[in-house]
């Protein structure tokens, strides 16, 4: 009998035309590791009929998926965890059409786009040699950016969809894995810090993240107003939450940082990720990922003076939140040379 092989797993991705579409099918490989999970809800419902343990009479009031995908945090394959998490959104070329740059500002006022149909959903497949699933309308509920020295970053994401169902593998080819796939580097990450009166990305502060971790929850879910569906025919943008926290080296920078939480002085953080180079340099130089966050610390040195490996250091947590000054709250640029998701 032939059994289910691993390293014969597979997961494929794709962004749907149609929130939900019947039809859209995956384009590409996800360059991590996937998973369907099928969150439909049983129930064997009390009864006093006479029989010990119950009839086997049940029923499914709830259906659903789960689908979380991790791995490597890719210049060309964030920009589908983003347009399923926020919104989608359209490169701008540079001037001779080498480079495109996502921009995608985090949402804060009714006028930003809110609509179930601003979202890129996607489709997913995921299976083996022997069995495969797809969920569709899949949107991402909440997702983290994490790295640290000598290490690729690593994007985590936790999607939700419909009821999955079985199916085969879309005609996605081994020409495939030739698309680009950079790694984001955690070492070539550069942390700016500044008045949130100034643009973000003016003053660079060296030498001092160690790691860092940043939690997104988007604020999609489920609209629970039913449709003659048992899953979901619709979402909605409620409350988000964005926290970042950073291990920073015990200097002067750590100083000043735990000077203004005290204060609860408000500030502008960059976080500004470099790759390869570009065909020709505009704006840009490399590929490039930018996470720009307004707000304040929420905490900062809460454990006192820590060790690592004899290094002094000092953790932080920095929550973003809209800023009178700015008008933003956060925001997410991705710079390839990608104008078309595959």
């Amino acid at each position: 009998m032939t059994v289910g092989i691993s390293a014969l797993g597979k997961t494929l991705i794709g962004q749907e035309t149609t929130n939900g579409g019947s039809t859209d099918a995956p384009t590409t490989h996800w360059r991590g590791m996937g998973v369907i999970k099928d969150t439909s809800r049983v129930v064997f419902p009390p009864e006093k009929v006479g029989k010990l343990g119950g009839t086997s009479r049940s029923y499914i009031p709830e259906t659903g998926s789960e689908v979380p995908l991790d791995g490597d945090a890719i210049y060309e394959q964030l920009p589908y965890i983003f347009d399923a998490a926020f919104y989608k959104t359209t490169p701008v070329a540079s001037t001779d059409g080498s480079q495109q740059v996502r921009t995608w500002t985090v949402q804060a006022a009714s006028s930003d786009p809110i609509a179930s149909s601003d979202l890129g959903t996607l489709v997913v497949q995921t299976g083996d040699n022997i069995d495969v699933e797809i969920a569709r309308y899949v949107f991402v509920r909440e997702f983290t950016l994490a790295g640290a020295q000598g290490e690729a970053m690593s994007v985590s994401a936790v999607g939700q969809g419909q009821q999955p169902s079985t199916s085969a593998f879309a005609a996605v080819g081994d020409t495939d894995l030739q698309n680009a796939a950079e790694s984001v580097l955690f070492s070539k990450v550069g942390l700016y810090i500044d008045p949130s009166t100034d643009a973000a990305g003016t003053t660079q502060v060296s030498e001092t993240i160690l790691d860092m971790s940043l939690k997104v929850t988007t604020g999609w879910v489920a609209l629970p107003a039913k449709d003659g569906r048992l899953d979901f025919s619709n979402l909605k943008h409620v409350d988000d939450e964005i926290l970042l926290d950073v291990t920073f080296e015990h200097n002067a920078s750590s100083v000043t940082a735990k000077a203004n939480w005290r204060a609860q002085t408000e500030k502008a953080l960059r976080l500004q990720w470099t790759g390869s180079a570009l065909t020709s340099t505009d704006t840009y130089d490399t590929k490039t990922q930018i996470v720009d966050l307004w707000g304040k610390w929420d905490t900062f040195g809460a454990d006192g003076l820590g060790d690592q490996d004899g290094d002094n250091i000092y953790k932080g947590t920095f929550r973003a939140r809209w800023c009178a000054a700015s008008g933003l709250k956060a925001r997410f640029i991705n710079v390839t040379e990608v104008a078309t998701l595959p």
